[in-house]
């Protein structure tokens, strides 16, 4: 890594990546509170409108130019209560590492997924507590939440909610958090050639758990 010369944060030669965007106004209320994922003026990382007029590209390059606030050290720490209960929807690239990361909490686990087969894998290897199918009405009907109307609260004043990616400072403690846990991600390091088939077997749900492409030893030579 190359740094510039009003780079504060990191130094040439520091392990670091970046997340799914990579701007936002950093003045509004989002933002102020390190929450700069619900940004109106975010810039994701692929296929966004950067604030001088340039497309960003994403990952699928040797090198990137990035404001540094939106750059993460590669990683140390963090921590949640346990006894709290975690349901995990889908167990793919994202769903194994959640549960990964929920046990590591000491926390209770309920995965719920479309394919049966995938119940040994959720409790013998990841360690998931229960497993649930989505299409069987019956299970659904055990774990359904019916007190939950739009806007509406359970008791405690709890409530349901969602966001597609975490901000900075969560990204950061994120990352972080792995190296203290022992904790990695099942995955399927591909060459730049090999991205046709790779985009066929993901069609067919044929990935375990997440295809990863080595763009610094392939992209060239391809």
């Amino acid at each position: 890594m190359e740094v510039g010369c009003k780079v504060q944060k990191f130094k040439a030669g520091d392990k670091v990546v970046v997340g799914c965007f990579v701007g936002s106004c950093r003045k509004c209320e989002s933002c102020t509170n390190n929450l700069e994922n619900y940004c109106p003026e975010q810039k994701l990382t692929y296929g966004s409108t950067y604030f001088d007029g340039t497309i960003t590209y994403g990952g699928y390059s040797d090198h990137m130019v990035t404001d540094e606030h939106f750059v993460f050290r590669w990683p140390d720490n963090l921590p949640l209560d346990s006894g709290m209960h975690i349901g995990v929807v889908g167990l793919g690239g994202l769903g194994h590492v959640a549960v990964k990361f929920a046990k590591a909490f000491a926390v209770k686990v309920t995965v719920i997924s479309t394919s049966p087969n995938k119940k040994d894998k959720a409790i013998k290897k990841l360690g998931a507590d229960s497993f649930f199918i989505s299409s069987n009405p019956y299970e659904m009907q055990v774990i359904i939440i019916w007190k939950l109307a739009a806007r509406g609260t359970l008791d405690g004043r709890k409530s349901v909610s969602r966001s597609s990616t975490g901000g900075l400072k969560e990204t950061q403690e994120m990352l972080d958090f792995p190296t203290k846990h022992n904790i990695t991600a099942h995955v399927e390091v591909i060459s730049i050639d090999y991205v046709n088939i790779e985009m066929e077997r993901l069609e067919k749900a044929d990935v375990r758990y997440r295809f990863v492409l080595d763009v610094g030893k392939t992209l060239k030579a391809a």
